[in-house]
């Protein structure tokens, strides 16, 4: 008699932590809306409207912070904006949630020799090479060009042109 209520508080908590554990989605699993608007994010990117493309990715990351897609898909968008520092912290975004991710590393290598960071590239190279070493991977290839190609060069010319002058 003394145990049995003992043990009926000890059934009761075991079903409630088991069902609880059942209900919660795996770790792995990225919600589904977010999905669907990486989809239609890279849509709008290919169809060049950048704009919309960036707040619909924005929005995918808002649903579930996780979603390691929406990460790239928005460092690829500023890096055809020509913001290759905000690529850069974007591709290390996603790289946080994996760090083996060969899309995003050589992204990153990418938008690092457009910023002059040649020695930084190198490693992301040095890392594509050494998690696609029993895979042919296409991202070693398109880092090595870029590498050998280097930054662009910028001249005082180019600059001067591209600056509007302001009239007071």
């Amino acid at each position: 008699m003394r145990y049995t209520s003992v043990a009926v508080a000890a059934a009761l908590t075991l079903l409630t932590v088991a069902t609880a554990v059942q209900g919660q989605r795996g770790e792995d699993t990225i919600d589904g809306r977010s999905m669907a608007l990486l989809v239609r994010g890279r849509a709008l990117q290919a169809a060049g409207n950048l704009d919309a493309a960036t707040d619909t990715l924005e929005s995918a990351l808002a649903v579930d912070p996780r979603n390691r897609g929406a990460f790239v898909a928005l460092a690829e968008v500023a890096k055809s904006r020509g913001l290759p520092g905000k690529a850069i912290r974007l591709y290390r975004e996603a790289l946080s949630l994996d760090p083996n991710d060969v899309v995003a590393l050589s992204g990153q290598g990418e938008a690092l020799v457009a910023k002059g960071a040649v020695a930084r590239a190198r490693e992301n190279l040095a890392r594509i090479k050494t998690v696609c070493s029993k895979r042919a991977c296409p991202e070693v290839a398109a880092l090595s060009a870029s590498i050998a190609k280097g930054p662009a060069v910028v001249t005082a010319a180019t600059t001067v042109a591209g600056a509007t002058v302001k009239k007071d």
